[in-house]
């Protein structure tokens, strides 16, 4: 949003979500697209609905020649897609038609890809279906996580999205319509796709480790039944029933939890229930884990 309002372009109105409760107090907090347009003088709306008379006056009063849409988490109705003389276009995070939806930055590191990227497209009725733009390209690390190729993304994203916006007005782009017949879903994030499966390699779960961070993370429960969140774990050799702790150094370090094909994950920090993110050597010495416990 910052990078388009610098580009030069003239924006005639910020659409974002409503406000929504946050924290232990649920206090009220704004979408950040809703600060960032107050710091530049630009005119925010927060509608419960596109698909109102009211958003349809709206529109017609702006009259915007071209609506651009980045994680709005809502579909365009057709009055809304139809109305710009120059369409409107979405900044997606993937290389499309790979990972439609919703969370496609995390899917792409829980299956061990390398590389993902940022998509501009125009919109259609259907979910990320819509002809292609442009395409860049942004390499995966194995020390990547959810946050920091969300960052990644979010830099290319954001100068892909200018660049889309000046080629769309001189009139030098083409429309690119995407392979149905290779694409995949990335579906939103549930509960159940947090919970670890000590059954698995160490590589699936070390890749969901990171792509759940920082949050909601990856999750399991120790022998009590308190929730443990894994902050962060890497691969590791070692043999035991898949979930069993077989390395807890009272020296500090990490704890080495058994899993599928005879492997084994290094987990070196946590997040215990009702507490504060550590250390897996803290963690430790503070004797809430020990050799033999099992994780389930």
């Amino acid at each position: 949003f910052r990078a388009l309002a610098a580009s030069g372009h003239e924006i005639v109105g910020a659409v974002t979500q409503p406000d929504r409760p946050k924290g232990r107090g649920y206090e009220m907090v704004p979408p950040p697209v809703k600060l960032a347009a107050g710091e530049l003088g630009i005119p925010v709306y927060q509608p419960a609905t596109l698909r109102d008379e009211s958003f349809a006056e709206l529109l017609r009063e702006l009259d915007p020649e071209l609506i651009a849409v980045v994680a709005f988490g809502k579909l365009l109705p057709p009055s809304v897609l139809d109305y710009p003389k120059y369409g409107c276009i979405n900044v997606h995070a993937s290389l499309l038609p790979e990972y439609r939806g919703a969370a496609p930055i995390q899917r792409a590191i829980m299956d061990g890809k390398t590389k993902t990227g940022i998509t501009t497209m125009y919109m259609a009725e259907g979910l990320d279906t819509g002809d292609m733009l442009l395409v860049r390209e942004v390499e995966i690390t194995p020390e990547d996580n959810g946050g920091s190729l969300t960052e990644k993304l979010a830099e290319v994203g954001a100068a892909l999205l200018c660049e889309t916006v000046d080629r769309l007005e001189r009139g030098e782009i083409e429309r690119i319509p995407q392979d149905d017949s290779r694409s995949t879903y990335a579906a939103k994030i549930l509960k159940t796709d947090c919970r670890i499966d000590f059954t698995k390699t160490a590589t699936e779960i070390s890749n969901l480790v990171r792509a759940l961070a920082p949050a909601p993370y990856a999750v399991t429960r120790t022998p009590d039944g308190k929730l443990l969140k894994i902050v962060s774990a890497t691969p590791a050799l070692g043999d035991g029933a898949c979930g069993e702790v077989i390395a807890c150094p009272t020296d500090g370090g990490c704890i080495r939890v058994a899993c599928g094909e005879g492997s084994a994950l290094d987990v070196s920090e946590v997040i215990p229930e009702g507490k504060g993110k550590m250390k897996s050597a803290d963690f430790i010495r503070g004797r809430k884990i020990k050799a033999g416990d099992i994780l389930a």
